[in-house]
């Protein structure tokens, strides 16, 4: 899907913001950085110089600001008294000083023209994007369906079969795929700091240069959370002390990918968080409260993965369990796909793959351990061969004794 690009507004009114909020930006702007040219403010505010001298000459005219001198063709200006004191009291409204925010109404559209429910996802594309791993040919197969559809994921199973590396690697299908991803959004004097460079990676493209430079052209977003979640964290960040909101993580994850890692281990209880997002999965829609009360509508489009080693049955009832309409058993693996794991690994730390030997430790993991065939024990296997020969200052290499040792040092005995 092609993202059209955001056209640059050429006046303030095409801002879609109201002027006041756009002036109190200008002011509170000024007073923090003091003495500075119209192309520095208008490069703060990611607006065109064009908007900016508009605003300039309303504020000039109110008597709030003064040019001092020019810097090239260009006035540089500072606040009067007067312009202080009105920047004291938008800064004891909120002490937001970034881009100009876009309108909340502006946002929920480019969202809706941006969605992660329409991707163009096909099998050779899947099979690409997750031919790092061993996977049957069904499990390829449902994952791709998920994607298509754009509904939420359950991925379940034993703890050590690939369910958060599975889920992650969805991304990864995503990154051929840019969206728009606005500094803020604004609402009724509230704005929401929405981009965030921890989960929005930067696409540089020099055919966006003359956007609306409010909005950040980014990879689709993966957020992942997992054990630290709690219900206040799905809800508007308030800070008490700027005054203004940082969106929380489902809003961050918008036309992208939500990890729910170690779903139901939360500190916050499996169906209270579902009760929270029965209007998201079933309409797309979120409720947001703003400190006053007021709640906002906002888009909930999101591609939902939840991992868990739990019972799914045990965690949510039936009802639940229907809104995640593609569930994803990742289980131990077969002899073969075992071999070909071990192979891989081998592969990638420079060890010579012995297929006999292979086999005698499947039988010591399968018999003598009474263990699955889980995908994360070669790795770790390898791991502990690899650790040891580090510590006593020779090669690795697997042979009998390496194996026998890692097996004794990873496994629990059985009595």
């Amino acid at each position: 899907m092609m993202i059209k690009m955001i056209n640059a507004p050429r006046t303030a009114d095409e801002t879609g913001i109201r002027r006041k909020v756009l002036e109190d930006l200008t002011l509170k702007t000024m007073y923090l950085m003091g003495e500075l040219s119209l192309h520095d403010l208008a490069e703060h505010l990611r607006l065109s110089l064009r908007i900016v001298d508009e605003v300039f000459q309303h504020l000039r005219k109110d008597q709030l600001c003064q040019v001092t001198g020019m810097a090239g063709a260009v006035h540089r200006i500072v606040l009067t008294a007067e312009g202080k004191g009105r920047a004291l009291e938008a800064l004891g409204i909120n002490q937001y000083v970034g881009p100009l925010p876009v309108s909340l109404v502006d946002y929920v559209n480019q969202v809706r023209a941006q969605t992660v429910r329409r991707l163009d996802v096909s099998p050779p594309a899947v099979q690409r994007a997750f031919e790092h791993l061993v996977l049957e040919p069904q499990v390829l197969r449902q994952l791709g369906s998920a994607l298509v559809s754009g509904k939420a994921i359950f991925l379940y199973g034993p703890s050590g079969t690939g369910k958060t590396t599975v889920a992650e690697t969805l991304s990864g299908l995503f990154e051929q795929e840019n969206v728009w991803i606005p500094h803020a959004v604004e609402d009724d004097g509230q704005i929401i700091t929405i981009y965030d460079p921890l989960v929005h990676h930067k696409v540089d493209d020099p055919a966006t240069r003359d956007s609306d430079e409010r909005w950040v052209l980014c990879h689709r977003p993966r957020v992942v959370v997992g054990g630290e979640l709690t219900i206040e964290m799905l809800e508007l960040q308030f800070n008490p002390v700027t005054k203004y909101y940082a969106a929380p993580s489902q809003l961050k994850a918008n036309n992208g990918l939500l990890i729910m890692d170690d779903f139901g281990r939360q500190r916050v209880r499996p169906e209270e968080l579902l009760n929270r997002w029965v209007a998201p999965l079933d309409r797309g829609i979120d409720f947001l409260t703003l400190a006053g009360g007021k709640k906002i509508e906002v888009p909930f489009d999101v591609l939902v993965a939840f991992a868990t080693n739990l019972d799914p049955a045990t965690l949510v009832d039936e009802a639940f369990l229907r809104r995640i309409q593609t569930k994803i058993r990742l289980g131990s693996v077969s002899r073969e796909f075992f071999h070909e794991i071990c192979r891989r690994v081998c592969a990638e730390n420079k060890l010579h793959y012995d297929q006999g030997l292979i086999e005698e430790l499947i039988d010591t993991i399968a018999n003598d351990l009474g263990q699955d065939l889980r995908p994360c024990y070669p790795r770790d296997i390898v791991n502990q061969v690899c650790w040891a020969a580090r510590y006593e200052g020779r090669p690795a290499q697997l042979d009998h004794e390496s194996l026998s040792h890692a097996c004794r040092t990873y496994f629990i005995s059985p009595s």
